[in-house]
C-alpha cells in the first residue's frame, strides 16, 4: 500500500469535505441562536394572550423541539445524507414511543386542555369524579393536577383522570353557598326554628349579607321536618361557616327546647287471648 498516496487522498478528502464542516457547524450554531429566539418570542406572545404560564412554556418546548429537529435533517442534508429514510425511521420511532406512552401523553394532552379551558385554577375549591373527591386546587402541572383537602392531605390526581369526571367548581362564581339542612320534630314551632337559624348565620362571622341568608321547608319526612338554608361565603371560609353553623344551631335549638329528632317506630302489640 502506497502511504504517499493514501495520506494524499485522505488530505485531500479532508481539503473537500472542510467548507462543509464549516458550514455545517455555522449553520448549528446559527440555527440554535435563531431557535432559542424564535421559542422565546413565541412564549412571550403567548403570555401577553394572558394565557397560563405553564401552557406557554409547554408549547415554547414543543416548537423548540420542532424547530431542532428539522435544523438537524438540515445539516444531514448538507453532507448527502437521505434524509427521507431518516425520517422514515424517526416517525416509525416516534409511533413506537407514542404507544408505549399513550398514558402519560393522554394526560398532558388533558393538562393542555385544563390549562387552556380553565374550568378551575389554583386556590379554587373544587369536587371531582362520582365519588366528588373534594380539595383546593394546589397545582396544575402538565401530567396531573394536586388537590389539598381540609386534612392537609395531598390528593394528587392524573389530568386524564379530572378531564374524564365531572368537575364541580365550587369556588367558581366568587361565592359559595353552603348547604344546611336541620331536623326539627312535629310538635316543634317550624317559625321558632327559623328565626334561630337565620339569628346563628348573622352571628357567624364569614357569612355574607348579600345575597340574605333564607330559611325553608325542604321536606317533611318520616320523623322530621327538615329545615334547609344557604348561607353564602368567601370560598375559603366554606369550612368554616360549615362547621359553625352545625355546632353553634344545634346549641342553640338545644338552649331553646328544638329537639332535632332522630327515627322512631311504633308497635303495636295485639293481645290474642
Amino acid at each position: 500500500m502506497d502511504l504517499t498516496k493514501l495520506t494524499t487522498d485522505y488530505t485531500q478528502k479532508a481539503i473537500d469535505y472542510a467548507p462543509k464542516v464549516a458550514m455545517a457547524i455555522l449553520t448549528l450554531i446559527v440555527g440554535f441562536w435563531v431557535i432559542s429566539r424564535v421559542v422565546k418570542f413565541a412564549k412571550n406572545a403567548i403570555q401577553r394572550t394572558g394565557t397560563d404560564e405553564t401552557l406557554a412554556t409547554f408549547f415554547g418546548s414543543l416548537l423548540s423541539i420542532a424547530l431542532k429537529i428539522m435544523l438537524l435533517l438540515s445539516v444531514a442534508a448538507m453532507f448527502g445524507v437521505n434524509t427521507t429514510s431518516f425520517i422514515a425511521i424517526f416517525s416509525a420511532l416516534m409511533v413506537g414511543i407514542g404507544m408505549a406512552l399513550n398514558g402519560t401523553l393522554g394526560h398532558a394532552a388533558s393538562g393542555v386542555m385544563l390549562m387552556v379551558f380553565k374550568p378551575f385554577k389554583v386556590g379554587d375549591l373544587v369536587k371531582i369524579g362520582g365519588n366528588q373527591t373534594m380539595g383546593t386546587v394546589d397545582s396544575i402541572n402538565a401530567f396531573n393536577t394536586t388537590l389539598k383537602t381540609l386534612d392537609n392531605q395531598r390528593i394528587i390526581i392524573g389530568n386524564s383522570n379530572v378531564t374524564g369526571n365531572d368537575i364541580t367548581n365550587v369556588s367558581g362564581q366568587g361565592e359559595v353557598g353552603v348547604e344546611l339542612t336541620f331536623g326539627i320534630g312535629y310538635n316543634d314551632n317550624i317559625d321558632k326554628a327559623k328565626e334561630v337559624i337565620l339569628e346563628v348565620g348573622r352571628r357567624c362571622p364569614h357569612i355574607l349579607p348579600v345575597p340574605a341568608q333564607g330559611v325553608v321547608v325542604a321536606n317533611l319526612g318520616d320523623s322530621s321536618v327538615d329545615l334547609a338554608t344557604r348561607p353564602f361565603c368567601k370560598p375559603e371560609h366554606y369550612w368554616d361557616v360549615l362547621f359553625y353553623m352545625q355546632e353553634n344551631v344545634k346549641k342553640e335549638f338545644d338552649s331553646q327546647n328544638i329537639g332535632i329528632p332522630y327515627p322512631t317506630m311504633d308497635l303495636n302489640v295485639v293481645n290474642q287471648n
